[in-house]
């Protein structure tokens, strides 16, 4: 809602009058107040007869609110709703007029001025007014002047010159000592109230005078009052006017009113103002901002009353709590006004407001939450709440009433939208309940307590369904929710929302609950809940509707049983799920999501025999995924791998003798990508678990050559292998591959025995031979190949052959040749050089020391090794004892530098010194 400009609005309120009329012949010639208490204000009138009245009004008794709002300050003639000023006491002051009165609170005097001159009296008017003596011919005294008001305007405010220039009166101020700092001037201000002295600007024709009233030991004798309390005049400054002093005489109030006075309280926070005219005086209040507030609100000046309430919160003057009172409080109204989104815009503005509060109207107490709901925390400008229907209707009727009215002249407070356009029941209805919708969706992002929350959700339920949106019905239900499934179980089956009681079931842990809804949708899949609206677009028949039906229910229902642990609601549901969709059935099988996973056995003993693809799936899950090493798992799938290769890889005629397979189009439906007999062979190859024999017993009558050549190969029958490959399946290089894996030369030998001699009255493979002689004829031996070759095998066919193999094997024999003589040569090589070892001489002198243990040789036995090293004999024995010798660090890197390019000899030499 935009910020409303600032308008108008009732500041003060009329509280009291008093008729002088009814009292005394006389007119009102001065004004004041003085506030004894919050309770309790006097109000001081001075007359043109010189009598002083003392008027009150009790502050918490008395009307405060203003029938209208006004600007200015308006007296009606006929003010007769007004509470009347009680007349307290009344004082002869002289026989002038009282042409100023001024309280002094703190002594509970009044000062008069009167006939040039000044009187003091008790406040409570008891006792004569006393005449001070001081000059006569006074014309002006002004308010006192308080020693904590620096700046000098209050002073300037009540006396002017009205011959000189606007800085004539700061240089006035300056002669009198006082300072001014709105031009810059900075002068020391005087003391002008000390104790319980007051300070007044006193006029006495062209003379301005500075005076203090002083009380106590230094006031004159002549001027004890007769309270003992004496009081005079010293005057502090006199300066001399150019052209005179006169007074400012306020213009107030209409044509033919006559003169008005005007007074406020000189002390307190000016929270009364008086007005007089020639014969009445009217008493008016500061009006509190909430009566300010309670105003506009009701006269529906909304934007008025938001924008005293955000000037007062920036002034600091109200809180923010009261600022999203006030939000509330108007939201409140626009409900009641029909002005729904309005109405929630200030809802969500205010930071206090509880969601409970707008419960009534949406639920009829009492309620589960009808506790909740706050009492009596308004101004009680709005009906109690009420369901949204009774609100709709009862606003039409205000509307219509209204209408009358202003056909009959009677002015009515309605919105004239609503007259210019009137709205319709089902339109304003719709509209509330979106609106709050609107609202509660915003609360439910708030940290609410577990009973609210509870009833935001539900009662957010209730307002869908009435507006039948489904699908916010099945979001809410469906996420993190606090519905309270007892009081939606009953309206949400019987208005057919079965998918939304399903979603909610299953988020509050009711999975049997749900998933049943899930079945019996998919059975009566006839209903327009639960269609998929993306294939309604794409898909124009039936059928393909109706499956997709079934399929979204069984989806549905899969993702409950994905979560759950429950192997007994699993393996119930998992029947009519499997019928609708293979492979939602294996996700539920093979969910990881679980906490407890599902006894292998029994989910095989529930499977369908007639959906071998989910039991083959799941057995690939547990052996593959779940590192299953039961052996009786490993064969049971394979022996259903085999027996569905068998099935679908049978001959189309079998009469034919063809080996070609079915085509995949007739496993289409399938969940797998791969055929099954790839992984049948892909099973038998990785898999070490599974019984050979069982699988060969299954498929030893089939076609299955490959398989069977897998499984002969598990039970090490390389003969059988070998016919297979190379006879059956003719596949030479897989069979070649197997003699490499044997690692026996025989094995090819045996290989080419049988290309050459296939048996069964298959001709010599001829071919495959050759192949295999050129690829491995150095593993063979010659003599032998040719004793195998068939006289029958063209000479031309394997005679190049045979000549390589030959020339190989002279090759091979020379090469050995070759580095026999190199081993020979360098063993010779390390045989002179260690002989050119043992025949170096060293000298040995008395100084010559071990350099292993440091000690002098002299006559001792030593040895000395190939790298110069030299140690006496027993360090030589005690080192090659342990297989190694003691060299310093350095000497062990000269060795290995050397070892790396010469040979090492491993004996030292011996010499013996004498």
């Amino acid at each position: 809602m935009a910020k409303a400009e600032p308008r108008s609005r009732i500041v003060i309120g009329p509280l009291a009058q008093f008729d002088l009329y009814n009292h005394s012949r006389s007119s009102v010639r001065s004004l004041a107040i003085f506030r004894e208490s919050d309770s309790r204000a006097v109000f001081y009138v001075g007359t043109q007869s010189g009598t002083v009245l003392s008027l009150t009004t009790e502050i918490n008794n008395a009307a405060t609110s203003a029938p209208d709002a006004t600007t200015e300050l308006e007296f009606s003639k006929n003010a007769s709703f007004l509470k009347k000023l009680s007349l307290l006491k009344s004082v002869s002051a002289s026989n002038s007029p009282v042409d100023s009165i001024l309280v002094l609170g703190e002594v509970g005097k009044l000062l008069l001025l009167s006939d040039g001159s000044l009187f003091m009296v008790d406040s409570a008017l008891t006792q004569p007014p006393k005449r001070l003596s001081f000059s006569k011919g006074i014309s002006l005294v002004t308010r006192r002047m308080r020693s904590n008001e620096s700046d000098s305007s209050k002073f300037l405010g009540t006396v002017n010159s009205y011959s000189e220039q606007s800085s004539t009166g700061q240089r006035l101020m300056q002669r009198l000592g006082g300072g001014s700092r709105a031009n810059g001037l900075r002068t020391k201000e005087p003391e002008l109230h000390s104790g319980e002295n007051y300070v007044f600007a006193i006029v006495i024709g062209k003379k301005l005078m500075l005076v203090e009233l002083v009380f106590g030991h230094g006031a004159s004798r002549s001027d004890r009052d007769i309270n003992g309390v004496t009081g005079s005049l010293v005057i502090l400054k006199e300066i001399q006017c150019v052209d005179g002093i006169m007074t400012m005489a306020l213009p107030f109030g209409g044509e033919g009113i006559g003169p008005c006075i005007v007074a406020s309280e000189e002390e307190g926070d000016g929270e009364f103002v008086a007005v007089a005219t020639a014969t009445k005086v009217i008493c008016y209040k500061k009006l509190p901002f909430e009566e300010q507030i309670k105003d506009l609100l009701r006269k529906k000046n909304y934007n008025e009353a938001i924008s005293l309430v955000e000037e007062l919160e920036a002034e600091g003057e109200i809180s923010k709590d009261f600022l999203s009172f006030v939000h509330a409080q108007v939201g409140f109204l626009l409900l009641f006004d029909l002005h729904f989104e309005e109405a929630v815009d200030h809802f969500l503005l205010s930071e206090t407001m509880q969601p409970s509060e707008v419960f009534p109207f949406i639920m009829r107490d009492p309620n589960r939450w009808s506790l909740l709901v706050p009492r009596n925390r308004y101004w009680g400008l709005h009906p109690p709440p009420a369901p949204l229907e009774d609100v709709v209707d009862n606003g039409l009727m205000t509307i219509q009433r209204a209408s009358f009215l202003r056909k009959a002249g009677v002015e009515t407070i309605v919105d004239n939208a609503f007259f210019l356009n009137p709205p319709n029941r089902a339109d304003l209805l719709e509209s509330a309940i979106k609106n709050i919708s609107r609202y509660l969706e915003a609360c439910r992002e708030k940290n609410l307590m577990q009973l609210v929350r509870e009833g935001v959700d539900t009662l957010l339920m209730y307002l869908y369904r009435a507006l039948n949106r489904a699908d916010d019905m099945e979001r809410l239900a469906s996420s993190t929710n606090w519905c309270v499934v007892e009081e939606l179980e009953r309206i949400l089956e019987g208005s057919g929302h079965l998918r939304t009681l399903a979603f909610l079931y299953a988020s509050k842990g009711m999975s049997s609950k749900a998933v049943a809804i899930w079945r019996i949708l998919a059975r009566n899949y006839s209903s327009g809940l639960w269609k998929e609206p993306a294939l309604e677009n794409c898909l124009h028949n039936n059928e393909a509707k109706v499956i997709s039906g079934k399929e979204v229910a069984a989806a549905e229902a899969s993702k409950i049983l994905e979560e759950s642990s429950d192997q007994d609601l699993i393996l119930q549901h998992l029947g009519w799920i499997a019928d609708i969709s293979q492979v939602l059935a294996v996700e539920v099988l093979t969910s990881d999501r679980r906490e407890i996973q599902l006894s292998p056995d029994a989910v095989i003993t529930a499977i369908d025999p007639h959906k071998v693809d989910i039991l083959q799936r799941y057995l690939q899950w547990l052996i593959e995924e779940q590192d299953c090493n039961d052996t009786q798992l490993h064969t049971l799938y394979a022996l259903s791998l085999a027996k569905s290769t068998i099935e679908a890889f049978e001959p189309e005629n079998p009469d034919s003798g063809n080996l070609e397979v079915k085509n995949l189009a007739t496993t289409t439906n399938s969940i797998f990508q791969t055929p099954v007999r790839e992984r049948l062979q892909i099973f038998l190859q990785s898999s070490d678990l599974y019984d050979p024999e069982e699988v060969l017993d299954l498929i030893e009558g089939s076609e299955l050559w490959l398989e069977k050549a897998i499984l002969y190969r598990r039970l090490g029958q390389e003969t059988l292998v070998l016919q297979i490959l190379a006879l059956k399946l003719e596949d030479s290089e897989a069979a070649e591959q197997y003699c490499a894996e044997i690692g026996r030369a025989d094995a090819y030998m045996q290989l080419l025995e049988m290309y050459l001699d296939p048996q069964d009255g298959k001709d010599p493979m001829f071919t495959a031979a050759v192949r295999l002689l050129h690829n491995h004829g150095e593993a063979l031996d010659p003599l032998q190949v040719l004793e195998k070759l068939s006289p029958d095998m063209p000479l031309q066919l394997a005679s190049e052959t045979l000549l390589r193999m030959l020339r190989a094997r002279v090759h091979h024999h020379r090469q050995g040749q070759i580095v026999h003589s190199l081993s020979r040569a360098v063993d010779i090589d390390a045989r002179l050089s260690r002989l050119e070892e043992r025949s170096r001489h060293v000298q040995i002198n008395d100084e010559s020391l071990c350099d292993s243990c440091h000690a002098r040789l002299g006559t001792k036995l030593f040895a000395m090794y190939p790298d110069d090293t030299v140690v006496c004999y027993k360090c030589y024995r005690r080192q090659e004892t342990k297989c190694c010798y003691y060299m310093p660090r350095l000497l062990k890197q000269k060795q290995k530098q050397r070892q790396r390019n010469c040979y090492f000899i491993p004996y030292p030499n011996l010499f013996i010194k004498f």
